[in-house]
């Protein structure tokens, strides 16, 4: 939970550099909380509505780890668009937010990890 609230925190931070478990931690918890909202949103009645919100309220802080992932393995923020291209493009971008950062300082800033 603790990497779910640093991510929000860092709310439009999009320098820097963010590691694999940043990331993935944030999304782990991102998918238990949909997946809720979802759940209330249909006891509720109001579906989508609900899901709406919190997906809107919730993209800046996905965008921003997500470009700080890419900065760790030495690319540009740009390549989130990448996910546009269809069925390829997301399984290309699956592939680099799970590949290993690179050790010591990049372009992007310091190693995270502190090597």
């Amino acid at each position: 939970m603790s990497w779910f609230l640093a991510v929000v925190q860092k709310y439009a931070v999009f320098q820097g550099r963010a590691r694999r478990k940043e990331f993935w931690m944030f999304y782990l918890f991102l998918m238990i909380f949909m997946t809720a909202v979802m759940i209330l949103d249909l006891i509720i009645g109001s579906y989508p509505v609900i899901m709406i919100l919190f997906t809107l309220a919730l993209f800046v802080p996905y965008l921003a780890v997500t470009v700080r992932r890419l900065h760790d393995i030495g690319k540009s923020g740009a390549w989130f668009f990448i996910s546009l291209i269809p069925t390829i493009g997301a399984i290309w971008l699956l592939i680099l937010l799970a590949t290993e950062g690179t050790r010591g300082d990049n372009q992007y800033g310091p190693d995270p990890k502190g090597f």
